[in-house]
């Protein structure tokens, strides 16, 4: 087997937490669109490259010699960035390429009335970011299929890790605990979207995979254990009818839906984190829950 090469457009906070999992075990470039991000990205492991739309000689220089491709950038009105600038001559661009892994959302499940999705289940994508979601998901599918790679399309649910989540929230006074009755969030550690992304990156595997924690919970549980662990009062509890949100905020809000997660356990992974308990007890033991980037509400 020749040596694998990784290429992350978008080297976000999942693309890092990726890189640092890495263990040399391979090199790994990934792009930003601020070079005042690049010291960020080498901290990581990875050899930053500026991409604002277009392949710029650097870019398809380390593309042509990419084994696994990570995609981690959003669509916009335009569609996928990536697949713009690359997907229809990727076949030229990367003829060393086996692999391609897409990072999508939940969000393209929509609202099931807080009931259980899997793989299987209709997409009901109710904002607009979702249904550009549903449409890029379907597009590298069957850039997969034209190609004859495998297509790995990572479905995560709301991201957390250090410097993103209910601790840091508290301790920055901007934590609120919002109440909903009913409503149910699932969360992901981006450690485990790491360890989920390399599982399936070292076995060339591809299919659909909800890459989520194993208890959907009202997020308002989640700030009361941080606040437990942390010894502080936790903020008084907010009905949802008369909060003040941001329309992407409320949007959220919009749709409840339990997550399940068997086909990336059916195809060998083991969760470090299986639920929010775990991890946040586990943050603030290590002390390592401060350490991070500015926080955006369920996505990277």
């Amino acid at each position: 087997m020749s040596e694998r090469r990784f290429f992350i457009f978008g080297a976000g906070y999942s693309g890092k937490a990726f890189a640092r999992a890495n263990g040399q075990r391979a090199p790994l470039f990934g792009t930003t669109r601020a070079p005042e991000r690049f010291e960020a990205l080498r901290s990581a492991g990875i050899e930053p490259l500026q991409f604002d739309g277009a392949l710029s000689p650097e870019i398809g220089d380390a593309l042509a010699r990419t084994t696994h491709l990570i995609v981690s950038v959003a669509p916009d009105e335009a569609g996928d960035p990536a697949l713009n600038a690359a997907g229809d001559s990727l076949r030229e661009k990367m003829p060393a390429l086996e692999w391609i892994a897409y990072l999508s959302t939940v969000g393209v499940y929509g609202d099931h009335g807080g009931a259980w999705v899997d793989e299987t289940s209709d997409c009901r994508p109710v904002s607009k970011r979702s249904v550009m979601r549903v449409a890029a998901e379907q597009e590298w599918l069957a850039l997969g299929r034209a190609t004859g790679k495998p297509v790995a399309v990572l479905r995560l649910s709301g991201i957390y890790g250090p410097g993103r989540n209910a601790l840091a929230n508290l301790e920055e006074g901007t934590a609120r605990r919002l109440v909903k009755p009913g409503q149910v969030f699932n969360r992901i550690h981006c450690d485990d979207i790491a360890g989920a992304l390399w599982l399936l990156a070292e076995n060339n595997l591809g299919g659909i995979f909800n890459v989520t924690d194993d208890e959907p919970a009202p997020p308002q549980d989640v700030v009361a254990y941080a606040a437990g662990l942390m010894g502080v009062e936790p903020p008084p509890e907010i009905p949802f009818e008369t909060a003040q949100l941001s329309p992407m905020a409320r949007s959220f809000y919009g749709e409840n839906k339990r997550v399940a997660n068997k086909a990336i356990k059916a195809a060998g992974y083991r969760f470090r984190f299986p639920n929010y308990r775990v991890a946040l007890e586990r943050m603030w033991a290590e002390g390592n829950w401060r350490d991070g980037e500015p926080r955006s509400p369920m996505r990277d």
